[in-house]
């Protein structure tokens, strides 16, 4: 196995009903970008050095397996990190322009964290890390 490049993007694919909303609301909720378009099928999406690959029911990525299992998306908890400086600042944002969360904010030793879905029902996650201690 060969290792990525620290400049290289770190790739997540998400399956998604409908690529076209997916962009939108990653584009308009979430900061990122478009990279690249070939809706309806699949589109790609950046934030810093994470590229999001949005496949649609029409991509390879939504073919069914042998076994017939067709791939659907939210199925699991898997789900993207977004890292925010002021969370409580965000998830205010984000309420305001009618995106619901799965949960409130949890605080751990790590900081404070809390899921949302898009619009085919895949978790993402914001957090704000805790403040380190002066070494």
């Amino acid at each position: 196995m060969t290792t990525t490049a620290p400049n290289e993007l770190a790739r997540v694919r998400y399956l998604v009903d409908d690529v076209r909303e997916a962009v939108e609301f990653y584009t308009t909720q979430l900061g990122f970008a478009v990279d690249f378009d070939a809706a309806p099928a699949f589109a790609a999406v950046v934030r810093g050095p994470l590229q999001l690959l949005l496949a649609g029911p029409k991509s390879s990525a939504g073919r069914p397996m042998p076994d017939g299992t067709v791939p659907t998306p939210g199925d699991g908890w898997n789900r993207i990190q977004l890292v925010v400086d002021d969370i409580a600042a965000e998830v205010a944002r984000l309420r305001a322009a009618g995106v619901t969360f799965r949960n409130d904010i949890l605080s751990g030793p790590g900081g404070q964290q809390v899921l949302l879905r898009d619009p085919s029902g895949n978790f993402v996650e914001l957090f704000q890390p805790a403040p380190r201690p002066a070494r």
